[in-house]
């Protein structure tokens, strides 16, 4: 009996720390240190672009670290993995310029698309604990592990999702990877503060109103031309600004609304569960 009570004390204090709010929103943090993870060049914008944007105007110093290439997602028999890597890299650095994010504070981990789940085991927790050991973020920002999630088809999505959080959870304790510490004076490190995107309805705590910055966001999800029609069936390096209006529209359209807003939902959380 006892030892049930326990397991129900220690469940209730793992979801207080996902559903309790932030002391300071994220859309007003001013002078911090952001960290976001994204499985590829273009999910952080879908899922963060506008609160990335109010983070940059803020004077907030953001970090992005891409786990991969997004070097298979044409249709274009003419293409090559190694030319559309190069192709998204540079669709991905001209979006995060429209978003403020400096070209030197993005970190590709170069993992080709749709491998991230197999790659090399625990490597990619390790260099993932390092880089948060080193950055020390303020605030995390990273694709939802929820429970939909762990069926999602996209394997990149749902492997990037579980490492980001693994890797947090490993960069508290230092005896997870003692060779940081001992070999590069990477010192253990807790994250006060995630916010977890594509967060699902039933699964968000924290919706942030993206309405002043939500134009901003559709100029910077132009810049993925690649990732669209006509250019993921043939590649061409701009847009028929018919079909660009088109997109932008449509792209509205799908955004969240909350109470009449343009939002982005996250779900917000400042611990790991330890059951």
């Amino acid at each position: 009996m006892k030892k049930l009570a326990l397991f129900w004390a220690i469940f209730a204090l793992a979801a207080a720390a996902w559903a309790e709010q932030p002391k300071v929103p994220i859309e007003l943090l001013e002078g911090k240190t952001i960290l976001v993870f994204t499985p590829h060049p273009d999910d952080e914008l879908f899922g963060a672009g506008g609160t990335i944007t109010l983070l940059n105007r803020h004077h907030n110093r953001v970090f992005l670290v891409i786990y991969t290439n997004d070097d298979k997602g044409s249709y274009d028999l003419e293409m090559s993995s190694q030319r559309l890597a190069r192709i998204r890299k540079g669709e991905e650095e001209g979006a995060e310029g429209v978003l403020g994010t400096p070209k030197e504070n993005l970190e590709w981990m170069g993992y080709d698309d749709g491998m991230l789940e197999y790659a090399p085991q625990p490597k990619l927790v390790e260099d993932t604990t390092a880089i948060i050991r080193h950055i020390r973020p303020d605030v995390l920002l990273s694709i939802d592990p929820g429970e939909l999630y762990a069926r999602w088809h996209k394997t990149d999505h749902r492997m990037a999702a579980f490492n980001t959080l693994d890797a947090v959870r490993a960069a508290d304790f230092w005896l997870y990877f003692p060779n940081q510490l001992l070999e590069q004076n990477l010192q253990p490190y807790q994250v006060p503060e995630m916010y977890l995107y594509y967060s699902t309805e039933r699964e968000a705590n924290y919706w942030v109103n993206i309405d002043s910055v939500m134009d901003l966001k559709l100029e910077a999800a132009s810049k993925h031309v690649s990732q669209f029609e006509p250019a993921i069936h043939k590649y061409r390096p701009d847009w028929d600004p018919q079909v660009l209006a088109q997109v932008k529209a449509e792209m509205r359209r799908r955004q969240p609304k909350k109470d009449g807003h343009f939002v982005e939902p996250f779900r917000y959380a400042t611990g790991f569960n330890q059951m």
